[in-house]
């Protein structure tokens, strides 16, 4: 039986005979795969002829630890699905339980919030593109990305206490008070990033060895991208202009101006241009942040769900009772379903939350779109050599924590 009829995964057991094509195991360690991620690849000599990912080496089973938790307890759940970028995760994860509670939020937390995001996707855009040019074979972009993503870190250690899982960004608001210089501390970050991000065009926009890389590969149509559920970055690249952040506001995202970039290129190239304008766009939303933030409260009035300012407590040992309670009772969520959809590095991410009544979610689920973007690499590798492969998988930017939930 020749493979072209065999099912791939049964094909990549089988004895090729002279003139039929090769089966070829990418991965499950391949490192441009950004987490553990195996593909099957059918070549005819090095043309991809079909492709297979095949995934769960880093399943977690995270949705279904979250029916086992208070709501509280989720927050840290949460920094662990798209590890790179945990602050988002945990603000699409509070904006849908306050969502259940009618909870409003208080002016500063939201900008905070907003700010805090804004962050977290360049942080995530710095490790795509450090990594995306090394697969490559850019070295130096590497490093220098990196330099600037140990900035961003040190400012989350600041203001939370940890560097990558923070579980800052909490149900009610925010988890501490920031700093008192913390937001001068963003400021002098944000007035060096668009030098540093000329740079990194210096080295790479202008490089022929990796505009010829680049250039024509990957090619995803509008239509395609559509049809395979895509978003973020690579359906934008697609001609596809939406972003959660305008189109479906939240966390006062509607008071901030800023530009959202799409090609008709369609291709590897393209996905990098857009991500580096997005990078742009990212530091002028942090700088109106930081030029209008409010005054006030960083949580909101709701003594039974978070913990009350330091003034409305009587004493000290009244606020660790009260918080011991919150963590190891919980509290009552109203009986419903709720879902809540914001933008991420990588796209849309959607939490889809149902209650029923009582202290712990009856049901989680997460849309992240890592998964959408891994089922268009057979769509954008067809026709392609193996080495483009890699071009095209650093373009989308998958973080397997996502996938494998």
């Amino acid at each position: 039986m020749s493979l072209a009829g065999m099912p791939i995964l049964e094909a990549a057991h089988a004895e090729p005979s002279e003139g039929q094509h090769m089966v070829l195991n990418m991965g499950p360690q391949h490192p441009a795969t950004h987490g553990v991620l195996r593909l099957v690849l059918e070549i005819d000599g090095e043309t991809v002829v079909r492709l297979y990912p095949e995934i769960g080496y880093l399943h977690t089973g995270i949705e279904k630890t979250c029916e086992a938790k208070f709501y509280h307890q989720v927050v840290p759940l949460t920094d662990r699905i798209d590890y790179l970028a945990p602050m988002i995760n945990n603000l699409c994860y509070s904006l849908a339980v306050e969502k259940l509670l009618d909870l409003e939020i208080p002016p500063k937390a939201q900008w905070m919030r907003v700010m805090l995001a804004e962050l977290t996707r360049l942080n995530s855009h710095l490790i795509w593109l450090g990594t995306h040019a090394m697969d490559i074979g850019a070295l130096t972009v590497f490093l220098y990305t990196f330099r600037e993503r140990e900035e961003i870190l040190r400012l989350f250690e600041a203001v939370s206490g940890q560097r990558m899982m923070t579980s800052y960004i909490r149900i009610g608001g925010l988890a501490l008070e920031p700093p008192l210089d913390f937001l001068d501390r963003v400021q002098a970050f944000i007035k060096t990033m668009p030098e540093k991000i000329d740079e990194y065009e210096n080295l790479l926009t202008g490089n022929p060895i990796f505009i010829n890389r680049l250039k024509g590969v990957g090619y995803l149509s509008r239509e395609d991208a559509i049809a395979l559920g895509v978003t973020g970055p690579v359906a934008r690249a697609s001609g596809i202009d939406f972003d959660t952040r305008r189109d479906l506001p939240y966390s006062g995202y509607e008071k901030f101006h800023f530009k959202v970039p799409t090609s008709t290129d369609c291709d590897v190239w393209a996905r990098y241009l857009l991500r580096l304008v997005e990078m742009r766009e990212s530091v002028k939303i942090v700088q109106q942040a930081l030029d209008g933030m409010p005054e006030g409260r960083i949580k909101a009035e709701a003594p039974k769900i978070v913990l009350p300012d330091r003034e409305k407590m009587k004493t000290q040992m009244e606020a660790l009772i009260h918080h011991f309670k919150i963590v190891t009772e919980g509290f009552a969520v109203p009986a419903g379903e709720v879902y809540q959809s914001v933008e991420s590095g990588h796209g849309l991410v959607g939490y889809y939350i149902v209650s029923d009544g009582t202290a712990k979610p009856y049901r989680v689920h997460m849309r992240y779109p890592s998964f959408a973007s891994l089922q268009a690499l057979e769509t954008m590798c067809k026709g392609r050599l193996i080495a483009d492969v890699v071009a095209v998988i650093g373009s989308i930017d998958i973080v397997l924590g996502e996938i494998d939930r």
